[in-house]
């Protein structure tokens, strides 16, 4: 099998390779998959794909006419995929439902920690010699409610980890776990309750047409003045419009973001040479109590190794014939 790999960085190359069997033959390309690029997938077999790679029904059209039978995203996340468009057009895809929930978990609690006690501040000014400490007060997380959107496998290790440091947690899913519910000690409630009770929202729910712009000006307004708000899974639950709004009034207390929503056209790439064009993420920089990583709670070295696993045994299941494109959801 020949298999296109897009949005290429070197630890996608070194864990894929290393993860590869005999019979699969890999090329790496660094283009993101885009209408303009498909055409570099003519005569592979499958592709592998990213969060930000594009494949709706246009470039799905075209890698089809170029002959892809397989999509293998090397994700959980799908909404990327225009499903419906893959399966009228009989291409097979996977993804990587779980690799490392606690990875990003524990990059969610690291966001936290480093806002709360004010770690990113501390570390310049003791590089310049000013050990002051005004400007610098935290809170205890023990005793805190912490409000959990989304309640799968990095939900619950989030979860986990929160009951650690001796917070109430409080979460809110359509699907309830009451298994992992009674086994982690936390409790289940309604969106709206979690929205106005919790010093801390941290959203874990995947983006689909129910979830867009979750936090939104009015689900905003609602919650306690100062929260806290950590997004690690994808930046279109928020509306960043709104998010800065809020920031500026005081309701958002402190926010970090691994994920934004326009995301695909600045993360992954170094733009430290040029000028950012996008006016709203520039704004949210200029918050001092706002912080932004580039997508990077997933990446460790275990993740990407069960990441690359996982994504080479789906593409041999593939040519077994043992899993079909229904198998995504």
């Amino acid at each position: 099998m020949k298999l296109a790999v897009f949005s290429t960085k070197s630890y996608d190359k070194t864990s894929l390779m290393a993860a590869a069997t005999n019979n699969i033959s890999i090329t790496f390309f660094e283009n993101r998959l885009t209408s303009l690029t498909a055409k570099l997938a003519a005569g592979f077999d499958a592709v592998c794909v990213f969060v930000n790679d594009e494949l709706n029904q246009d470039v799905l059209s075209e890698l089809k006419a170029n002959g892809v039978k397989f999509i293998v995203l090397r994700c959980a996340g799908f909404n990327n995929l225009d499903l419906e468009a893959c399966k009228a057009l009989g291409i097979q895809c996977a993804r990587v439902p779980a690799y490392s929930p606690e990875a990003v978990a524990e990059h969610t609690v690291a966001l936290m920690m480093t806002l709360n006690r004010h770690i990113h501040k501390a570390f310049n000014r003791t590089k310049e010699g000013n050990f002051s400490l005004a400007g610098l007060l935290g809170f205890n997380i023990h005793g805190k409610t912490i409000g959990i959107i989304g309640t799968g496998n990095i939900g619950l290790a989030t979860t986990k980890i929160m009951k650690g440091f001796g917070a109430n947690v409080i979460a809110f899913d359509p699907v309830q776990n009451t298994s992992k519910q009674q086994d982690i000690g936390f409790t289940y409630t309604d969106l709206d309750t979690l929205l106005t009770t919790a010093d801390i929202i941290s959203l874990h729910c995947p983006l689909n047409q129910s979830t867009h712009h979750l936090l939104n000006d009015k689900s905003i307004s609602s919650m306690k003045d100062g929260v806290m708000i950590i997004n690690t899974s994808r930046g279109g639950l928020v509306d960043t419009a709104s998010l800065i709004k809020h920031l500026k009034s005081g309701k958002i207390g402190h926010l970090a973001l691994d994920v934004y929503e326009q995301e695909s056209e600045l993360f992954f790439e170094d733009h430290s040479e040029s000028i950012i064009q996008d006016d709203i993420f520039q704004r949210l920089l200029t918050f001092p109590n706002v912080i932004i990583t580039g997508h990077q709670g997933f990446f460790t070295g275990e993740a990407l190794t069960q990441i690359a696993k996982t994504t080479i045994t789906n593409l041999t299941l593939f040519a077994e014939s043992k899993i079909n494109h229904n198998e995504i959801t």
